[in-house]
């Protein structure tokens, strides 16, 4: 087959080579997990396949996972323009791309994919029928084209004898007319007219000279290979007519599918809306989240119970803090700590009576839990306020527990990591820490300004008071992640009370007794249910609170009371 036929026949899609898509590769963010969320993926596009590698050097050591793309539905995202959902059966990948054009040109990629390996049976038959008529039609072509050049030789010879006819009739026309050899024929023959005029003799062209053609033959076989030609070019209008119909009705029932699989979308998603089904990240925290309410308590109350109390192996060392002002504490942030100090010394030590309007959510015993319901631009920031009463502990001890961050772990179950960002002084340092994770809620850190004080009562009567606030504040240091910032306003409040031994015994801890007052302003950066922040908080604080004075009996049971 000639290279302009091949090239024709390419160009009418009857060689099925050149609709296969190329290859496609590149880094998308991959759903993973509820734990670690969105991950960067090699993600590569091949023979209707979508494959993804943790990173692009670690192809050779083979793929992470492949779908088969046949009957894949592509789904972009309805509020993320980055992001488009593949699934097939029951397997759905959740993938991003850096942006809406690359979304895009991945999409497209695929759906090309798609069709080809759809329509690739279909090309291959039709193709290699048409290409049989096109071999035909070349054949034709030749043996007409052998036909027309035996042909033109014919004419050419004709043409040649004629004009040497009429060249040898010229020359005799112009001999004298009174020469009269009638008996020789030496030069060649001669015939006498009527009217006694010569005339040469001229034998005509051999049909040998001119190759023997049987004109008559090339003219039946001319006649037989036009009418073939046009039977195979109205064969081959006739298969592309079909070819057009199959065409059009393979793309109505792509278009009635199309149509099939919207409505079971549409319906899948309310469906998704009533029925409880975690792992995806359509059911993070947010207005848009998918699950409901209930869903979402049963979610972080599965997660919760699992944080438990695990002792490590720091120790940490009770000295006495002889601080009593702001002016032993000096550094860039020692005025909003005074700021803070005094605030919580005429607020928080307030009755919770009168018109505060705090609401007492749980008593255990000593302990008392009070809450004030209060709501920002959906966000839940209810100010929370606990007061407890433990024996055997000062409340040096008790905040010095709670402050010193080389101890932190030994109490605190919620915290997957904390670091010091800055140390401003020997009582106050900036922490950076993130919690676990309570999924479906997305992932918390803080970052705080920690600082420790010792209020000397004003009335001889009354107890020193010992204060530990921590509250958020902004470092060029700390770390930036996918994490949710919370804002914090915690403080804990101690004084101790000391009952009189008996007789000239010395004090010991069965006669000191600790007040706690324990503050808290959460901010927690994001959307969650109030009634599940409000549950989860009325279970949490309680446990927290026993936890953690339990951890300092613990500690300080045996050793020497630090006043």
């Amino acid at each position: 087959m000639s290279e302009k036929s091949s090239s024709s026949g390419s160009d009418d899609d009857v060689d099925p080579e050149p609709v296969h898509p190329v290859e496609l590769g590149g880094v998308l963010s991959k759903w993973t997990n509820y734990i670690h969320g969105w991950q960067d993926r090699w993600v590569v596009l091949k023979n209707n396949t979508l494959s993804y590698y943790k990173s692009e050097d670690d192809r050779e050591y083979g793929c992470r996972g492949s779908l088969c793309l046949s009957k894949a539905v592509i789904t972009p995202h309805e509020f993320d323009e980055c992001r488009f959902d593949i699934s097939v059966n029951d397997s759905v990948w959740y993938l991003r791309a850096e942006d809406p054009e690359h979304r895009l040109q991945w999409i497209e990629s695929i759906e090309l994919h798609k069709v080809s390996k759809l329509h690739e049976p279909f090309l291959q038959t039709k193709g290699h029928r048409l290409r049989e008529k096109l071999a035909e039609m070349e054949t034709f072509r030749d043996i007409l084209c052998r036909q027309v050049d035996t042909l033109q030789k014919y004419f050419d010879s004709c043409a040649d004898a004629v004009s040497k006819d009429e060249f040898q009739r010229d020359r005799v026309v112009e001999e004298d007319e009174d020469e009269f050899p009638s008996t020789t024929k030496a030069d060649g023959e001669y015939n006498h007219n009527n009217n006694g005029s010569k005339e040469k003799l001229f034998s005509p062209a051999s049909p040998k000279a001119m190759n023997g053609i049987d004109f008559k033959g090339e003219a039946i076989t001319f006649k037989a290979t036009t009418a073939g030609i046009l039977s195979t070019l109205s064969h081959s209008i006739e298969l592309m007519v079909k070819r057009e119909d199959s065409w059009q009705k393979r793309l109505d029932k792509e278009l009635e599918k199309r149509r099939r699989v919207e409505d079971a979308y549409k319906s899948a998603m309310n469906e998704l809306k009533k029925k409880s089904h975690y792992g995806g990240p359509d059911y993070e925290e947010g207005p848009n989240s998918l699950i409901n309410e209930d869903e979402f308590f049963d979610a972080v109350e599965a997660c919760t119970i699992h944080f438990t109390f695990t002792p490590h192996s720091h120790s940490s060392s009770l000295s006495s803090v002889e601080l009593v002002s702001a002016s032993d504490d000096i550094h860039r942030f020692s005025t909003q700590v005074e700021e803070m100090v005094q605030n919580h010394m005429t607020y928080s030590l307030q009755d919770v009576g009168g018109d505060a309007n705090w609401q007492l959510v749980i008593e255990e015993g000593e302990m008392k839990v009070y809450r004030r319901e209060v709501e920002e631009n959906g966000i839940v920031l209810d100010p929370l306020k606990a007061t407890h009463a433990v024996k055997g502990v000062t409340g040096h001890e008790v905040c010095h527990y709670f402050w010193d961050t080389s101890v932190r772990l030994d109490w605190e179950t919620t915290i997957e990591n904390f670091n010091v960002v800055e140390t401003l002084s020997d009582y106050a340092v900036i922490v950076y820490q993130t919690h676990k994770r309570v999924w479906p809620a997305s992932q918390r850190d803080v970052l705080y300004l920690s600082a420790i004080r010792k209020i000397l009562a004003t009335n001889e009567n009354d107890p020193d008071t010992w204060l530990v606030c921590n509250f958020s504040v902004d470092h060029k240091s700390a770390p930036t992640n996918r994490c949710v910032r919370a804002k914090i306003n915690v403080a804990m409040i101690c004084q101790t009370l000391v009952s009189p031994p008996e007789g000239d015994k010395e004090i010991s801890r069965d006669n000191i007794l600790c007040k706690i007052t324990y503050v808290a302003n959460v901010n927690p950066g994001g959307w969650a249910p109030a009634p599940v922040l409000r549950a989860v908080a009325k279970r949490e604080y309680p446990k927290f609170l026993k936890r953690f004075t339990s951890y300092v009996q613990e500690k300080t049971a045996g050793k020497p009371i630090l006043f």
